[in-house]
């Protein structure tokens, strides 16, 4: 094993024991519906699950809270998620997503950009392995869920009309 997959897997090591935004999601308490969603996503193929708390602030991610019962895969992808994701404008956290999901497709080839991704890179090996793909992918999917969640509710938000003083 080469040094660099020695510390691709102390990444994920360490982000399954010290998981990074993991909470307790009581269901007590209402979400604001414009800028915050919930979603659950569950892996049948090996009962991996995440529970995953998004809280948009204008454009910009401003939390993101999960929880979930599963593989050191799952549950280090969603914890290095959560750090490259929250504090960032919701497009680029998209252009991550899709760099970090294409990067999982890629059956190992190519060279993923450790600049875009961070310590995401650390589950580019996990791209060889059909299997484990749905794991590595399950929190950015929750995550993918709850923003769509929002954005569905923000663009049928009925509008409140203006007045002017004129009226």
């Amino acid at each position: 094993m080469s040094s660099l997959e020695t510390l691709y897997q102390q990444v994920i090591l360490d982000h399954s024991k010290e998981k990074h935004g993991r909470a307790d999601l009581s269901e007590d308490g209402a979400l604001d519906p414009v800028s915050a969603a919930r979603s659950h996503q569950y892996n049948p193929l090996c009962g991996d699950e995440v529970t995953l708390q998004l809280t948009l602030d204008e454009s910009t991610v401003g939390d993101v809270s999960w929880t979930g019962e599963g593989c050191s895969i799952s549950q280090a992808a969603t914890s290095v998620m959560h750090d490259l994701i929250v504090g960032r404008p919701v497009a680029e956290a998209q252009s991550i997503l899709a760099d970090y999901r294409a990067m999982l497709r890629s059956r190992g080839e190519g060279t993923p950009d450790e600049e875009v991704l961070g310590d995401a890179v650390a589950f580019a090996g996990v791209s060889r392995h059909a299997n484990r793909v749905k794991c590595a992918i399950l929190g950015w999917t929750a995550f993918e869920d709850a923003l769509m969640q929002i954005e569905a509710r923000r663009t049928t938000a009925p509008t409140t009309p203006t007045t002017s003083k004129d009226d």
